[in-house]
Formats: C-alpha cells, structure tokens, sequence
C-alpha cells in the first residue's frame, strides 16, 4: 500500500477511491520491439482475416451432424474470440497507443474469461460426442439427438457468461492507484488483480474458483473420454479399422492438445521477467493460433468438410458464371 500513499495509516476504501487516479492502463504487450511493430501488424492482420474467413466457412457449411453442430458453435466462439483481442492489439501496433480505459479493459476480460471458458466446456461436449460414436456407436444416433446438443452448447455459452458476470463484479470493486502497466498483449485476470491497492483476497479466490470449475472438470472429461476412446480403437481387429476410427477424433484431439497443453505450459511457468517473452508466445498460442488452426485442422483432416467445401466454391463459380452470361 506504500505506492498508494506516503501516509501511515492504512485507508478506508472512500479515502482510496477519493486517492484513485488511474482511468486507464498501459498494454505494454510486444512494445520491447519497436523496429518489428509494422511487421507485427501486418502479421498479425493476416492471422485476424485468416482466422475469421476460416471460423466463418466453417459456420455457413451447414453440416447437420451432432460433431459439426459443435465445431460450428466453436468456429463462431473462435470468430469472437480473436476478435475481443486482435484488433486492440493492431490498433496498438499501428499508432503506438497502448492504452486502454479501465472500463474498456473490464470489457475485454469479460469476453475473455466467458469465452475462454466456453471454449473449454465445448470441447469436452466434443470428445463426449466422439466417445460416443466411437464406444457406443449402436446407440450414438438415440443418445447424441438434437435436444441434447443444443443443451451441451447452450449450456456451455450461458454458464461461463453467468460465472464470468459474478467474477466481473468482484474484479470492478478494486481499486486501482497505481502503477497502471500491464506487461502483456490483452487485460490478464492475474496482471490485473496484482496491480490493485485494496484487497484482492476475495477477488484471487473467486478467480481461482472460476478457473477450477471451468478448466478440471472439462479437460478430466475430455481425457477420460480418450481413454476410453484409445482402448476401444485397440481392440478393433483390423488396422483399416483402427485408423478410420482414429482419424474421427484426430483433428479434435490436435485442437485439444495446442489448447490446453500451452495453457497449461503457461500458468506452471513462474513469474520471472526473464520469461514475459515466452509466456507472450505460449499466450498467443492458446489465443490467437489455436483460432487460426481450428478451421484448418478440420477443413484438412475431415472428409465431410472437404467435401463441403468444394461443393461451397462449386456453387460459388457457377454462380458467378451464370453471372457473367
């Protein structure tokens, strides 16, 4: 509380919030680097078109099967995803303003942390739709019906909305007076709270809380469903058989592994200054390339989306053939 006042006698909260200067923060993000910033927009502008030309194909497809009903609600979550971040950041890199006001940083943590935690439930909703069709295939069309899709994906983008709301209200009851700079690329939860001067107990415990909930049982299930999922692929005799049932699940495993194996990676990291930089990539990653993989991992490694995606640019020429006659 030394940085809040030269008194001696700690404050109330009305002496601090009357003490209170800081209206915004300071993103510091990648600004080590000036001579990169031009490079780092336009790089980071293509992965931005990239990424929503991507998630939006993949929505528009239209592939009425329980596996594609959830990828297309995760495509859509990745769209707003990179959105609540990448443009912020371009913004930044292009005219060197690296601010952010307060509220706005609350905004952007919000939409973070819901989405974040969305991103996590849907998964596990996908791998308990691949355990099912590959475990219980006799089954799979009774137990994966329309009603229970729509209840796994409503589920999933109401609940973390819910939680992330109770958690925007403790972190918006701190009160920030200094310093204001935040060493990273978007409003992180841990940076934030680590910059109040008031007492963050509460604000900690219901983050951790957050994360518990949103994070263990999700990536448990999803583990829990590979197992089961690896041991029932073992046992099919034939090796043709084993490996069309494994390319089923494939390119939801790879998205699985990049997500959480870099969150993971980033949160065991320990808060040195000699490792900002790698936990900025290892940020990215989990951010911004696994937005940018998804459509790509399931375009490349899915017939079913191949298959719909020439048929889109089939339709898309001869239309624009009929066009031109």
């Amino acid at each position: 509380m030394s940085h809040c006042s030269d008194m001696t006698q700690p404050m109330t909260d009305t002496e601090w919030r009357n003490e209170t200067t800081i209206t915004e923060f300071i993103l510091l993000g990648f600004g080590d680097h000036p001579d990169l910033q031009i490079l780092l927009f336009l790089m980071f502008l293509v992965i931005y078109i990239a990424t929503t030309i991507g998630n939006t194909l993949i929505v528009v497809l239209h592939l009425h099967t329980p596996m594609y009903y959830f990828l297309g609600n995760l495509s859509c979550l990745e769209t707003c995803y990179t959105s609540t971040l990448l443009p912020r950041m371009l913004v930044s890199l292009l005219t060197g303003d690296k601010t952010i006001s307060v509220s706005g940083c609350l905004s952007q943590l919000y939409f973070f942390c819901a989405l974040a935690g969305t991103e996590c439930c849907l998964l596990a909703a996908m791998s308990y739709d691949r355990y099912l069709a590959i475990c219980k295939p006799l089954h799979y069309s009774t137990l994966m019906n329309n009603r229970l899709c729509l209840h796994l994906a409503a589920g999933s983008w109401l609940n973390s909305s819910l939680a992330t709301t109770i958690f925007i209200l403790f972190i918006s009851q701190l009160i920030f007076c200094g310093p204001n700079e935040i060493d990273h690329f978007y409003c992180d939860p841990i940076l934030l709270t680590d910059l109040s001067c008031s007492d963050t107990h509460l604000s900690i415990l219901v983050n951790l809380i957050f994360v518990s909930i949103f994070t263990l049982p999700p990536f448990l299930l999803t583990m829990t469903s590979y197992v089961y999922i690896s041991a029932t692929i073992l046992r099919i005799p034939s090796t043709t058989g084993r490996q069309r049932a494994f390319s089923t699940c494939s390119s939801h495993l790879t998205v699985v592994t990049i997500f959480y194996g870099t969150i993971m990676i980033f949160y065991m990291l320990p808060k040195h200054d000699m490792l900002i930089d790698l936990k900025n990539v290892l940020s990215l990653c989990f951010t911004v390339l696994t937005p940018l993989v998804n459509p790509l991992i399931y375009s490349l490694r899915n017939r079913e989306v191949k298959e719909a995606l020439s048929k889109a640019v089939s339709k898309c020429g001869f239309h624009k053939n009929m066009q031109r006659l």
